[in-house]
């Protein structure tokens, strides 16, 4: 956001890209689609991309940038201008496109990105499924309000990203509170959280952060409203969305050993290594 910011993208294209990158990358959308279904990713891709176009309009409106005005001086000439004696770099060529690298981008640099934030989403996620009263998520089914307060007041200061939410919004449609709450987390959530308050604020304004914060919670109610009007429309089980079954193949097995294997060798890599550090520098 920072370097769009300086190549002279508006505060409003700004800010619609720390809205909808989280949500809507490719990554987020395959694993939106292997949780949730089908029906949750098209509704969580079209209503994060209208809640980022909707704050990128508002700030370009309400919170102008001032546009900075230069006086020439009366003896400058082209043949002085630095844009014309600089030497341009020369024009990159394309790169083809390289299996390998796919591979190496899914399984290592993506994984190793997020694996700190989808081990915390996959154990918190297991806990609030497992520890959750019944009797609590049945406040909740009975009180849409509450529930989505409680999603709200749960996801606007947590550090989550788009990836590791699923698992706790999956684990709180388990527990029975309804898709529209879980909505209201995976649309705030991976979207807000303290540190990204604190940097809008300092790179975009005080205007822009609230503008950013009241279409956020403003849109996620909404939407998470209107999901469970539409899940009440079509008759749609809540607990059918979530792909879950009794039975797994080989292959959901051989994934599953595949995937906990990669992330905690990627979540202990750091730790081994700052210990060979410090034992090769005592000669060790």
């Amino acid at each position: 956001a920072q370097a769009i910011k300086k190549q002279g993208a508006s505060k409003g294209a700004t800010l619609a890209f720390l809205i909808a990158t989280p949500i809507t990358g490719v990554d987020s959308i395959l694993a939106t689609y292997g949780i949730l279904g089908l029906l949750f990713t098209i509704y969580r891709i079209i209503t994060s991309t209208i809640l980022a176009l909707i704050a990128g309009i508002l700030t370009n409106i309400f919170d102008k940038e001032e546009k900075k005005t230069f006086k020439a001086k009366a003896n400058f000439t082209i043949a002085k201008s630095p844009l014309l004696t600089t030497n341009l770099p020369p024009a990159k060529t394309p790169k083809k496109f390289s299996f390998k690298n796919a591979l190496k981008y899914g399984f290592i640099t993506l994984l190793s990105d997020i694996t700190k934030p989808l081990i915390f989403g996959l154990l918190l996620g297991a806990l609030i499924t497992t520890a959750l009263p019944k009797d609590f998520s049945a406040i909740l089914s009975n009180n849409m309000a509450l529930s989505y307060i409680i999603a709200l007041a749960i996801a606007l200061p947590m550090y989550v990203c788009a990836t590791a939410s699923l698992p706790i919004a999956a684990s709180f449609i388990l527990s029975g509170i309804s898709p529209g709450a879980a909505f209201v987390f995976l649309s705030a959530g991976p979207a807000t959280n303290t540190v990204t308050m604190s940097v809008v604020k300092k790179m975009l304004g005080t205007k822009a952060l609230f503008i950013y914060l009241g279409v956020l919670i403003i849109g996620s109610l909404g939407f998470g409203m209107l999901l469970d009007m539409l899940f009440d429309r079509l008759t749609i089980n809540p607990n059918s969305i979530i792909h879950l079954q009794e039975h797994y193949s080989l292959i959901y097995q051989i994934s599953t050993l595949m995937l906990w294997a990669l992330l905690l060798y990627f979540y202990l890599k750091p730790y081994f290594q700052k210990k060979g550090c410090s034992n090769s520098c005592c000669g060790g």
